[in-house]
């Protein structure tokens, strides 16, 4: 099994983070949107292990873009 820093230290692994309660209802409120309208991502994936997400959390997943600089996706744990 890999150590959990060295998952989240590879290059390839953008960062991930996990939006407490009041980051989700604010995100949610502000954008008009719903947790079922977010594509999930495995309780089972290496990088939601290591940074211990459970089932229901809202990941925010930034990504270096060329074009944008960087990139924002969210996935919803399942």
């Amino acid at each position: 099994m890999l150590d959990s820093n060295v998952i989240l230290e590879h290059i390839l692994v953008p960062k991930h983070e996990i939006l407490s309660k009041t980051q989700v209802e604010k995100f949610l409120k502000e954008n008009k949107l719903e947790e079922s309208q977010f594509p999930g991502i495995s309780e089972e994936d290496p990088v939601i292990k290591a940074i211990k997400a459970k089932k229901g959390d809202l990941i925010k997943i930034t990504r270096d873009s060329i074009t944008a600089g960087e990139s924002v996706y969210y996935r919803i744990v399942y």
